[in-house]
């Protein structure tokens, strides 16, 4: 009852083994409202309190709107100060006494698609080489997209096969799920967990 595990067998061997936890569930994916511990200039990083045991480690090259801004060259004490709310997500669970690493770039998946809300970018999975299917799979996914709309999308496997209706309910379910968490997060006291992925089942499903 407390733990789930997944084999991933192809052609009769095992590929990969995945095993969760009830408590040691992974964090990864996971959107927290934090709140600035501390700041260290000489690490060029900054503490985030996200509500864990640990605070949760953010380096300056994390900072997606830096990196994308006006300035990038930036030190992190011009950026951050202690005390402000930010919204981030783990990119690297707890190891041993280190904190989850985190990065204040959300992206959010899907079945066939990762959504990206801060980019432009559309990218597309390195396991499709086909050229001519690459553009073929950008253009239906942009045709798709509604007038005006925000945020990069990364083509996932799975999308060679789908239909347009398939791909158009996942843009649909992904930018209703960011819109969501907007909301709610704006109504939160940090730290708090905003967004929390799937379950291991869940996610191998998907």
């Amino acid at each position: 009852p407390q733990e789930t595990r997944v084999a991933i067998v192809e052609n009769g061997a095992v590929q990969e083994l995945h095993i969760e936890r009830a408590l040691e569930r992974g964090l990864v994916g996971n959107v927290y409202l934090g709140k600035v511990a501390r700041v260290l200039p000489g690490m060029q990083s900054a503490f985030i309190d996200v509500g864990l045991e640990r605070a949760a480690f953010l380096h300056v090259a994390d900072i997606w709107e830096e990196r994308h801004g006006s300035e990038p060259d930036r030190p992190i004490e011009q950026i951050l100060h202690e005390s402000q709310s930010l919204m981030v997500q783990v990119i690297k669970d707890p190891i041993g006494t280190k904190g989850a690493r985190l990065s204040t770039q959300a992206s959010l998946a899907g079945r066939l698609l990762v959504y990206l809300p801060q980019d432009s970018h559309i990218g597309i999975s390195q396991r499709i080489e086909d050229e001519a299917e690459r553009e073929q799979l950008r253009e239906r996914l942009q045709h798709l997209l509604p007038e005006g709309h925000g945020g990069g999308f990364i083509i996932r496997t799975m999308a060679e096969t789908a239909s347009e209706r398939e791909m158009a309910a996942d843009i649909e379910y992904l930018t209703k799920l960011w819109r969501d968490l907007g909301t709610r997060s704006s109504a939160l006291p940090a730290p708090t967990l905003a967004y929390q992925d799937l379950n291991l089942a869940q996610r191998v499903l998907r």
